[in-house]
């Protein structure tokens, strides 16, 4: 084998690993994140993948023509979009839940700032999304998301790619992230019907009493309660789904 083509393979190849996992990590909760600088988050990617790009199964060897080297390089830069998209649907569950948080406790604020990775995020939900990637790093669970980028070789081989699966298993993301927001709100659901029957009853008691003022407070306080009790339990939990997902990619 000529010295060029030799080289020629081992770059190639190194532009595979780059398109599967850095296009996974431009949307992977943790190493994706908008509050990284995108310098910073371009040069880990392309030292991750020189460091990961030995021990992958990818074959240092370009094909023959350029429409396979064209469908290859498509292949792998759809699977690792795929994978980062779907873990940032899960992340979503996270916001999705401090709307709910915000909407059942009072804490929502159209006119609070918006810092978290989704446009229009109220307080609640940017607290439970930094809370949710800190907790990534908190539990280790980013070694795990680097196991997961290794394991997609075995579960997707470099290779032609099924659309159609992708697209199944993305929308099934969706309902699980439903699923995984509603759960995370579910004390907060509780707390709201509780309380506003409370206050119901009390209004229809003493009907002179101003309840929205009082319970507003009362709204407020308690919400700010059982977030602070149930937030342990509400980033774990969604930690745990998110690695389980990593270690199967289906549902």
């Amino acid at each position: 084998m000529a010295l060029d083509t030799y080289v020629a393979g081992i770059i190639f190849g190194y532009v595979l690993v780059v398109a599967r996992i850095g296009g996974a990590l431009m949307f992977m909760p943790a190493f994706g994140e908008t509050q990284i600088p995108l310098r910073a988050r371009l040069s880990f990617a392309l030292v991750l993948c020189a460091a990961l790009y030995p021990v992958t199964p990818v074959s240092a060897e370009m094909p023959d023509n350029t429409v396979a080297i064209a469908l290859l390089l498509a292949s792998e830069a759809t699977i690792g979009v795929w994978i980062g998209l779907v873990a940032r649907v899960l992340l979503s569950a996270m916001d999705f839940a401090g709307y709910q948080v915000g909407q059942v406790s009072g804490l929502a604020n159209a006119f609070g700032p918006s810092l978290g990775s989704f446009e229009g995020a109220t307080l609640v939900a940017t607290l439970l999304l930094i809370g949710a990637v800190a907790a990534i790093f908190a539990t280790d669970a980013h070694h795990i998301i680097l196991r997961g980028l290794m394991l997609s070789y075995v579960v997707f081989p470099p290779g032609p790619v099924m659309p159609g699966d992708l697209a199944e298993q993305i929308v099934r993301a969706g309902g699980r992230s439903l699923y995984i927001g509603t759960a995370v709100a579910a004390p907060f659901f509780v707390m709201g019907v509780i309380l506003n029957l409370g206050m119901g009853l009390a209004n229809r008691m003493m009907p002179q009493l101003p309840v929205f003022f009082v319970g507003a407070s009362l709204l407020i306080a308690s919400g700010m309660l059982v977030l602070s009790v149930a937030m342990p339990s509400m980033l774990d939990f969604f930690v745990s789904q998110f690695t389980d997902w990593l270690s199967t990619f289906r549902f």
